[in-house]
């Protein structure tokens, strides 16, 4: 592994990751209202739960694991105490958590740094250890919906995906790619066609059959999340072995490098927005999605731009001067001709 070198495609993941999760956090931050039944406003919300609710999230704590068996490596490789700024790093994220938390209570940061934690030990276990009892503990949880508990195994397999090297080379991986995609891709519309049969017509008031109907695709879905969000995975690694698409998706690279900074000021955005023009309780999931797609123009510029002039984002740099404890230089230097 090289010690300096970013792994791009991680990057990707993250900025893909991202623009799924804010489509979902949206609705409770704005208190979204119901859709009436046999609208665009329906299909809009079975989409939702069908193909982004859990599944992002679920790549955004997977990625969490690779990068935590990531940094410590290399670490310990520069000749420095990866479990010991890897503390201070979860702290640092803690905190910047009890603050996020109290504008948006569903928000990731706390959980991730208490969970970050939890698995420190798992670093030095073998590798198939990892894989085998982050995937059996997935399945069991999957199975019964525990979504929450679900953070812990998610990020034991990026864990060992980080030891088996998983995101390196990938060119030289391509034919077992396309087969896991393809099998991902296979258990992901039985699983839709499963769900979608319970997809609900009726929303807040109906009967208590609606209402178990409901819960049942809710829960189904919880379960059949991390299938399909292992294909979104396996289709992203695949189109970015392309040339064309890594050109045409690089602003999701410097959005992804900017994880944290732009993950907090979705919520910052949302909240501006909904009080500027007073859409709390008075907005429809349409609508949510248009607010959506505006953040995402105004972050991608942002973002393009200011990495073009600085080395971290801003919260990454305040991140890494508390996690090292000393002041990095943020804006890039001049190439000098």
């Amino acid at each position: 592994m090289n010690i300096n070198k970013r792994i791009d495609t991680l990057d990707y993941l993250r900025g893909f990751a991202l623009m799924g999760i804010i489509l979902v956090n949206i609705i409770p931050l704005l208190s979204v209202n119901l859709p009436s039944p046999h609208t665009l406003e329906t299909t809009y919300w079975r989409f939702l739960y069908l193909f982004v609710e859990g599944r992002f999230y679920t790549i955004f704590t997977f990625l969490f694991g690779v990068g935590f068996y990531i940094f410590i490596t290399r670490a310990n490789a520069k000749g420095k105490n990866g479990y010991v700024l890897f503390l201070r790093r979860m702290i640092a994220l803690l905190i910047m958590g009890l603050v996020h938390v109290r504008f948006h209570p569903g928000e990731a940061l706390t959980v991730y740094a208490i969970c970050g934690l939890i698995i420190l030990p798992f670093y030095k276990a073998h590798k198939v250890v990892n894989l085998v009892f982050g995937s059996a503990m997935l399945i069991v949880l999957a199975i019964f919906s525990f979504k929450l508990f679900m953070v812990i195994p998610l990020m034991l397999l990026g864990i060992a995906a980080g030891q088996f090297h998983l995101f390196e080379e990938l060119s030289k991986k391509r034919n077992k790619i396309i087969l896991f995609t393809s099998i991902m891709l296979g258990l992901s519309i039985l699983g839709l066609i499963y769900q979608y049969q319970y997809a609900p017509v009726v929303f807040g008031h109906g009967s208590e059959v609606d209402f178990l109907t409901t819960q049942r695709f809710f829960n189904i879905g919880i379960s059949i999340g991390p299938i399909i969000s292992a294909f979104y995975v396996g289709l992203f690694v695949l189109l970015l072995q392309s040339s064309f698409f890594q050109k045409v998706l690089s602003p999701l690279k410097s959005y992804g490098r900017m994880a944290l900074t732009n993950y907090i000021s979705q919520t910052a955005f949302i909240y501006l927005v909904g009080n500027m023009l007073n859409l709390f309780n008075n907005i429809t999931y349409i609508q949510s999605l248009y607010i959506c797609l505006t953040i995402y123009i105004i972050q991608l510029i942002f973002t393009t731009i200011w990495l073009h002039f600085f080395r971290f984002g801003p919260l990454e740099w305040i991140w890494k001067v508390v996690t090292y404890l000393e002041i990095p230089p943020l804006r890039k230097r001049e190439k000098i001709i």
